[in-house]
C-alpha cells in the first residue's frame, strides 16, 4: 500500500467530536495523538459511567460548545511536551485525514498554553503517511 505524504500541518476531521476540517499539527516526536478538552469529567448516565467534556477552546473556530460524552475510554500514563508524567483520559473516535477513514486514540488534555489543539502523534501516523515537513495541507489533494 502506498503511503499519503501529508504536511506538518492538516486539516482533519473528527466527526464524533462535531469537528470538521479543523487544523491539527502533526507532530512525529509525539507517539500519542492529543486535542485540546475542558470540562472533562466522568458521570454516570443511565447506569454507565461515562466521560463527558467540551472539544477546543471557546475561541477557536471549530467550537461547537457541545458536551461530548463517549462511554469507552480509559486513563493512560502520557509524557508530556516538558517530559513530566501525567495521566490523561484516552478515547478512541474515528477520524478522517487525506481521504482515509480510521479509529484513532486520542488523549485529551489541557493544550490551552499551546498554539495547536489538536496534535497528530506518530502512531497515527504509521504506515498510514509519511510526512514532508516544508508544506501545509497536502491532504486537500486527497480529499473527496
Amino acid at each position: 500500500m502506498d503511503k499519503k505524504i501529508i504536511g506538518r500541518k492538516e486539516r482533519i476531521s473528527l466527526p464524533e467530536l462535531g469537528l470538521k476540517l479543523v487544523w491539527a499539527k502533526v507532530d512525529t516526536g509525539a507517539y500519542t495523538s492529543s486535542v485540546h478538552a475542558e470540562n472533562i469529567r466522568e458521570e454516570v448516565r443511565e447506569g454507565k459511567n461515562v466521560l463527558v467534556f467540551e472539544a477546543l477552546l471557546p475561541g477557536h473556530r471549530g467550537f461547537t460548545g457541545k458536551e461530548v460524552v463517549v462511554e469507552n475510554y480509559r486513563e493512560k500514563k502520557v509524557k508530556n511536551s516538558f517530559g513530566h508524567a501525567e495521566v490523561r483520559y484516552l478515547i478512541e473516535t474515528p477520524m478522517e485525514l487525506a481521504g482515509e477513514k480510521f479509529i484513532a486514540e486520542i488523549t485529551l488534555t489541557d493544550r490551552s498554553s499551546m498554539k495547536n489543539a489538536i496534535l497528530l502523534g506518530r502512531k497515527i501516523l504509521r504506515n498510514r503517511f509519511l510526512v514532508d515537513v516544508s508544506k501545509i495541507n497536502q491532504a486537500k489533494a486527497y480529499r473527496n
